[in-house]
């Protein structure tokens, strides 16, 4: 069986998708450990509901940045824990080196849209400020860029007149708890073993 280690900093909707996801049979994997930048982020709170090993990821006081130790002591976890595949879900930090090294090619990411278009944060958002007719949602391959890796698929959502941020952010969530574990179990039958 196929683990997984999810990396989130936020409420974990899309860890539940993947669980969900995999209770249902439509996607053959475990998780085998999820990781968190905040100790109070409701992703953690999901996995130990879920009996899933989970724990929080020391960033030495930064709020924003990852430092290369706290990258190394992740990779070191991911590695221990036997995943085969990371999955970022809602985590806010960029990867670099000590983590992307280990895992080349094995990490992935949600976004809410349609990339190269709106990277960063709250994309919803900034597709509503911008005026767009489009959004959505990429699973892309994880590199050191902001969003930046190549895209495996994408869901659109249109964008309709009266639509709110939150709005739009609610169809693009639909469409990514859909997205992502199908991308998830693509990948790993592209995984050479």
């Amino acid at each position: 069986m196929r683990r997984l280690g999810i990396l989130g900093s936020g409420s974990g909707t899309n860890m539940q998708a993947i669980l969900d996801a995999i209770g249902a049979g439509r996607l053959e994997a475990e998780i085998a450990i999820v990781l968190s930048d905040q100790p109070e982020a409701r992703i953690l709170e999901r996995a130990r509901q879920a009996g899933l090993p989970a724990a929080v990821i020391d960033c030495r006081g930064f709020s924003s940045r990852f430092p290369d130790e706290a990258q190394g002591e992740t990779a070191a976890a991911l590695e221990k824990a036997g995943v085969d595949l990371v999955c970022l879900a809602g985590f806010m930090r960029l990867l670099r080196k000590p983590l992307l090294e280990p895992f080349a090619g094995r990490i992935i990411n949600i976004h809410p849209s349609l990339l190269p278009a709106f990277p960063g944060l709250e994309a919803w958002a900034q597709a509503v400020a911008a005026g767009a007719t489009e959004s959505g949602c990429s699973v892309h391959y994880v590199d050191a860029g902001m969003d930046t890796g190549p895209i495996i698929s994408q869901a659109r959502v249109p964008v309709r007149p009266d639509d709110t941020p939150a709005s739009l952010h609610a169809r693009i969530q639909e469409q990514e708890h859909r997205l992502y574990p199908k991308c998830i179990g693509e990948v790993l039958d592209s995984l050479p073993g």
